[in-house]
């Protein structure tokens, strides 16, 4: 077996958990063992369905800067003195998918728009004057408005959607945590064999595979389809949520590099 080489880390849920007040809770044993795990050489990115400016509000208060950042669930981002800078043709590629796709499905949006205003009690999601995503009022709510989706998208070959409790983004289908995941991998020449991959919700899904990663894991808190997913892949599901169910997972998965035996 290879060495562990990266961290691929949902951040929402599984980084960190309900907020209290002002502050998320963040396990301080989860902070140290990424911080070892790192002077051991260990690469770390958040894989995210945040934006790129919600990724740094999230670190004004999240203590480990990680080295990449793989946001909206398909950019790709590095740390360079600082500040975000792409990595090679990927987001540019990405950027044209989109836009071709969300042009062809034009009739799906203005349905998915018709039925999200007229029948529920969901927000719509705008960014740049396109319709992206929707936010439901419950996760009852958001099962049926992708029963909605899923009952029209196969006539937009391509069309496809990620969730997050319940938050839903559009995208194309080749766009996901799993597919960016494995750009990095490639650009860094890091194989599945060295990553450790951790996620609890709808759209970790596909980064939680063995395509991506050897070691996968996830906390008490996952969503019971995760669960299932990374039971049938031989992960790890932790008995602790959000970060201390990383943590526990990392310390049974690697005890000799945090110093656990």
């Amino acid at each position: 077996m290879n060495p562990l080489r990266l961290l691929s880390l949902d951040f929402d849920g599984t980084l960190i958990g309900p907020w209290n007040g002002t502050e998320p809770e963040i396990a301080p044993e989860l902070i140290t063992g990424l911080r070892r795990l790192r002077g051991q050489g260990v690469t770390i990115a958040l894989n995210t369905g945040r934006t790129l400016a919600l990724v740094d509000q999230a670190l004004r208060f999240f203590p480990v800067i990680p080295d990449y950042a793989l946001t909206t669930e398909r950019e790709v981002y590095r740390l360079v003195n600082g500040s975000w800078a792409e990595v090679g043709p990927w987001n540019q590629r990405c950027h044209l998918a989109h836009r071709e796709l969300f042009r062809r499905a034009t009739p799906l949006l203005n349905d998915i728009q018709a039925y999200v205003e007229k029948d529920t009690e969901a927000r719509l999601h705008h960014e740049d004057n396109a319709l992206v995503g929707v936010v439901a009022k419950s996760e009852a709510e958001m099962d049926g408005i992708q029963d909605f989706i899923r009952d029209r998208q196969d006539r937009f070959p391509g069309f496809s959607t990620q969730r997050n409790s319940v938050y839903l983004r559009f995208c194309h289908a080749d766009y996901d945590k799993g597919s960016v995941l494995r750009e990095l991998q490639r650009v860094l020449g890091i194989g599945p064999s060295e990553t450790f991959v951790a996620g609890d919700n709808f759209n970790d899904l596909p980064m939680l595979t063995r395509t991506c990663g050897h070691w996968l894991a996830c906390p008490a808190n996952s969503v019971p389809e995760v669960k299932s997913a990374v039971t049938a892949a031989h992960g790890f599901v932790a008995a602790t949520p959000h970060g201390h169910g990383i943590i526990e997972a990392l310390t049974r998965f690697f005890p000799v590099q945090l110093g656990a035996t």
